[in-house]
């Protein structure tokens, strides 16, 4: 027996697929460091309406490391996968972090979501998340999108504010969305401990 579909429902999956599709049009408005190869963006806001629209079908991938997820918070239905890990006894120059990827990180992915479910990637502000979709896209996923405003969002460029280079203009925790510090085991990224052999 079919359920109908409300039309309340309908149009928060339009919604969601024009403004993914608004993105997508206009690659120019998206950084070069933010795009991938299957050029699929959305905005954390529109990702959040994808994600209420299909809920089950929709897959939210925070690909940050752990403690970010952890003491920065998270969308409550993000699951946790790193694309890399912190180099912490390596400093750099330029004060940039160094970063390690994952070497399982697709593995761990395929635990979560298959090839052909909607994957909604999220990092800080969308670059990181930018490589994991491209790692995902060569694994032969094909609705891999990058939130190109990620959680914590782009940080603010005019020297004037009092905000200068905070991280306070867009990204899922600045637009009123839900994210919480709450842990949930089966969101969280728990690698195997190797045997000792």
């Amino acid at each position: 027996m079919r359920h109908a579909v409300s039309p309340t429902i309908l149009l928060l999956i339009a919604c969601g697929a024009l403004a993914a599709r608004s993105l997508a049009d206009a690659p120019d408005a998206v950084p070069q460091n933010k795009q991938t190869t299957l050029g699929l963006y959305t905005t954390a806001k529109d990702a959040y309406q994808m994600w209420r629209a299909a809920p089950l079908e929709t897959i939210v991938l925070d690909v940050r490391i752990p403690a970010e997820y952890v003491f920065v918070g998270h969308a409550p239905m993000a699951y946790n996968v790193p694309f890399a890990f912190w180099q912490s006894d390596v400093f750099p120059d330029d004060g940039e972090p160094v970063m390690k990827p994952n070497p399982d990180f697709v593995e761990h992915v395929k635990k979560i979501a298959s090839p052909d479910e909607t994957v909604l990637v999220m990092c800080r502000s969308g670059k990181r998340s930018a490589k994991a979709c491209n790692a995902l896209i060569k694994a032969g996923y094909k609705k891999v999108y990058n939130i190109v405003d990620g959680f914590e969002g782009d940080a603010v460029k005019d020297r004037r504010s009092a905000a200068f280079a905070k991280r306070t203009k867009n990204g899922w925790r600045n637009s009123n969305l839900p994210w919480t510090y709450q842990l949930r085991k089966n969101l969280m990224y728990l690698p195997e401990k190797k045997r000792e052999e």
